[in-house]
């Protein structure tokens, strides 16, 4: 961040006209700049970048503390990469849409579905590629192409690797800032495991990370297991994480795979057992990407700009000397000892000294979303006090004495706040499924159907009766909660007693 932001926008647009208020707010807070000459492909500012960085010390902490390890690939892969990707993932979708093994079918029989989405390379100065490469969409023919030579025995296992990179996908859709852009700054876990079972372990756990994740953004998410239809082709099951945006539309921002040794098999990934049997490894993954800053803006930010959670923060507090005559040395000297203080105690906090009105300043600091702002004034000097200002609201005096702990409380303060605040929205955008007659293959509902809500519903029918509710709804289908219904509840279409929690949504 320049150490003299952006002077505030007074037109800022209202939330509620989400439409207009997010990418305005996306550049007044001068986290992004949209005019770099290819769509889709912002440049981070460094309040932008900064902000991004804390949220991958997060991600990095996390896969610490569950010992995996950081690795870093070539951004470009081999075409005949792409085509062994693109015969495994059809073959899977085939079988899937068959009802059959995969072994039924003979790979060569499938077509690609994915060489339109990337970016190729097949010139290197003037001379053509005898082998045209491309920018990683994704890491899993990279990786997995490496893995054989890692994995020999049980003992390499489980092999747990992660890297934040950037890849690359020609999205051809209306592209808006973090939430669909066609350079993604991407975090992907892959990981190999002896068996299914461990597998299954690894799923719980990288949805533990998220919880984890989650908790220091403060925001709520919608956890699904991803119907059939909406698994992706390569996984045996899709566990997708959601936040639910202004508008009522679903944000995913986070997905997780269970591959079990479907690419194993396609790339030959075995290990020696205990008994000395070749087998092959099971497999899952765990993304995210820049939309959980997306969501950040989205879920927290107001009418004044953004909330920023003080754990992702670039400046948790702004000090404000107030100036008055013949006070400017004594004012800007106590909000260094002030920065210094906070800094010492590990708090990232910044001095505006700039010589204009502390309401432009406030103005400035508000947009940027920075959880909290100290002001000194002579006054305050006089009382041995400061006065602290939280963005989320509240503003009140304190002994300098206590500047430390004070600060420290009140970025917990501001946390829960915000947690309070984001769970409320979350929740008043859930609601209950109208009653519905059905009428053929049309459903006849009581009430119109809001497709700027999410709906949740009991459901324990089949996939065409799935299809017949997105139909009739305009909604797409999320699939089944991990938060299942605690009391069993009639299915809406078969009236079959069932715990299963499913969501209906509009999705970005």
């Amino acid at each position: 961040m320049s150490n003299t932001p952006a002077a505030a926008k007074r037109g800022i647009p209202s939330k509620t006209d989400f439409k207009e208020w997010y990418p305005f707010i996306v550049e007044a807070a001068e986290l992004v700049d949209k005019r770099y000459p290819i769509k889709g492909m912002d440049v981070w500012r460094p309040y932008g970048w900064k902000t991004m960085r804390l949220i991958d010390d997060l991600t990095h902490s996390e896969m610490e503390r569950t010992d995996h390890d950081e690795v870093n690939f070539p951004l470009l892969i081999p075409e005949d990469l792409l085509d062994k990707e693109n015969r495994l993932v059809s073959l899977l979708k085939t079988a899937r849409e068959k009802g059959v093994d995969p072994s039924e079918l003979r790979m060569d029989e499938e077509e690609g579905g994915f060489a339109k989405e990337v970016y190729w390379i097949r010139h290197a100065g003037e001379t053509k590629l005898d082998k045209p490469m491309f920018l990683r969409p994704t890491s899993e023919t990279a990786m997995y192409t490496m893995f054989p030579l890692w994995i020999r025995s049980h003992a390499d296992l489980p092999l747990k690797t992660y890297q934040i990179v950037n890849t690359f996908r020609y999205e051809t859709k209306q592209t808006r800032s973090f939430i669909r852009v066609r350079e993604i700054h991407f975090f992907e876990a892959h990981t190999a495991h002896i068996d299914e079972d461990d597998a299954t372990k690894q799923i719980e756990e990288d949805l533990e990370i998220v919880q984890n994740l989650m908790s220091e953004l403060k925001l709520p998410v919608l956890v699904t297991k991803r119907p059939v239809w909406d698994t992706f082709p390569g996984a045996w099951y899709t566990i997708a994480i959601d936040v639910i945006m202004p508008d009522g539309r679903t944000l995913q921002v986070a997905s997780c795979h269970h591959y079990r040794d479907q690419w194993a098999k396609a790339f030959d990934v075995k290990y020696e057992s205990e008994s000395g049997e070749q087998e092959f490894v099971h497999q899952t993954t765990y993304g995210m990407s820049e939309r959980l800053l997306g969501a950040i803006v989205a879920t927290h930010g107001d009418d004044q700009g953004l909330i920023m959670p003080p754990s992702v923060a670039p400046i948790q507090v702004i000090v404000i000397p107030i100036i008055a005559k013949n006070s400017s040395d004594d004012m800007v000297s106590e909000a260094e000892k002030i920065v210094s203080k906070l800094k010492d105690a590990g708090i990232r906090a910044r001095m505006d000294a700039r010589d204009i009105r502390p309401g432009q300043k406030y103005y400035d600091w508000e947009i940027k979303g920075v959880p909290l702002r100290i002001e000194i004034g002579p006054r305050d000097l006089a009382n041995d006090s400061f006065m602290s200002a939280r963005r989320t609201g509240g503003k009140e005096s304190h002994p300098l004495s206590s500047l430390v702990d004070t600060v420290h409380s009140e970025l917990q303060t501001i946390g829960e706040t915000m947690s309070k605040n984001s769970i409320e929205h979350f929740k008043s955008c859930i609601s209950e499924l109208p009653t519905f007659s059905v009428n053929g293959d049309a459903l006849i509902f009581d009430e119109p159907i809001n497709t700027d809500q999410v709906y949740e519903m009991a459901f324990e029918g089949n996939d065409a009766e799935a299809e017949m509710i997105e139909k009739s709804t305009g909604l797409a289908f999320l699939g089944n909660s991990t938060n299942t219904y605690s009391k069993a509840k009639p299915c809406v279409i078969t009236g079959k007693s069932t715990h299963n929690r499913v969501y209906l949504a509009r999705t970005y």
